[in-house]
């Protein structure tokens, strides 16, 4: 019989864009912007970004395993929030089930994001430690990302 184990982790991360929120926010409702900083290069991905709406992001590790982040979105605020709730799978099982809560903050002329994410993991599939640095550096990405948006502008 297989051990069954359940870790539950919440973690916070901030960054300070040096845009307005209405660009930061873009960047994550539009699907092309964020396939852009959030799927890999091999991904395939689809947003359709409304309460209700479902994200999916497949695509593979770096050990080639089939990975699905799947997200539903729960509660969307114009330039101000975003609430979600996701599963990622690993080759068809369930690794991970989390809520996520994203507020976009007006400060110094920019914009500080705040993302807390709360999550169960489940049998060892996914460490908190590895959610909270692939979370951080989809957030790094998000800064090229609008800083490629505002200089098209």
């Amino acid at each position: 019989m297989t051990d069954r184990l359940v870790t539950h982790a919440t973690f916070t991360l901030e960054r300070l864009y040096p845009a307005p929120r209405a660009a930061v926010f873009a960047a994550w409702a539009a699907p092309e912007a964020k396939a852009r900083w959030f799927a890999g290069p091999d991904a395939e991905h689809a947003l359709d970004f409304r309460v209700g709406g479902r994200e999916v992001n497949r695509g593979r590790s770096d050990t080639g395993a089939a990975l699905t982040f799947e997200s539903w979105y729960r509660d969307i605020v114009q330039d101000e929030r975003i609430v979600y709730t996701s599963t990622l799978s690993e080759n068809g099982t369930l690794a991970t089930v989390s809520l996520t809560t994203v507020q976009f903050h007006p400060e110094d002329g920019g914009t500080r994001l705040l993302l807390t994410e709360q999550g169960t993991f489940l049998d060892g599939h996914e460490q908190p430690s590895w959610r909270e640095q692939g979370t951080g550096t989809w957030l790094d990405a998000l800064a090229a990302e609008v800083l490629r948006s505002t200089a098209q502008r």
